[in-house]
């Protein structure tokens, strides 16, 4: 009667394995190993070189550097230098290319101007300042009515104020035939800071 095979019997016959295959097995194990372990080191690397941060893992993260934001706007009558003259610059663009051809009404009397308003500087201060506002209002987030809001808060009370008749131009141009100018003397300081001034050279501590 023949033998039962191993699938009848149930039972599983041990393997034999000849030495010189167990050898050849045993280094591709060890290579595969060695392989993880380099895998392993250069993850470490890399991660110690661009830290993954808190509550990223999972995801992928642009690799694009975050650009600089720009500086922040500053009051032109705080400048000095170049950084001051460049700024002029730029303002005296904006209100000989737009902002005087589209809302500049006429010279007169009862409305002045300056060909040299740059060197007013409560003028070139207001200016400046309206058109800060313009940049302001005239980007997306400003929405639809940024521009009306800039028209009605911001441009006609600068252009009332710089060209009223008895305004820091009122000594100026009043006929656009007879250009003018003329800088306008300043208050002199208040007799309690003369006082002082006064005092102190005396001697006298009051």
């Amino acid at each position: 009667m023949p033998e039962p095979t191993q699938a009848e019997s149930g039972t599983a016959r041990p393997v034999r394995i000849p030495e010189a295959d167990l050898e050849t097995i045993e280094a591709s194990v060890r290579k595969l190993l060695d392989r993880s372990a380099e895998q392993a080191r250069r993850l470490d690397a890399l991660a110690e070189e661009n830290p993954v941060p808190f509550g990223a893992v999972g995801r992928r993260l642009p690799s694009a550097p975050v650009p600089a934001a720009p500086p922040e706007p500053r009051p032109i009558l705080e400048l000095d230098g170049p950084e001051l003259d460049d700024e002029i610059d730029a303002l005296t663009g904006w209100v000989d290319g737009f902002l005087m051809p589209t809302h500049g009404a006429e010279v007169t009397t009862a409305s002045p101007w300056c060909r040299r308003w740059q060197e007013h500087q409560d003028v070139l201060a207001w200016l400046h300042a309206l058109w800060l506002a313009y940049q302001q209002h005239a980007e997306p987030e400003a929405g639809p009515a940024g521009m009306l809001v800039w028209h009605r808060d911001f441009l006609t009370h600068t252009m009332a104020v710089i060209r009223a008749p008895g305004g820091p131009l009122s000594a100026c141009m009043t006929d656009p035939d007879r250009p003018a100018h003329r800088l306008l003397p300043r208050p002199q300081p208040s007799t309690r800071t003369t006082d002082s001034g006064t005092d102190e050279e005396d001697g006298d501590t009051r």
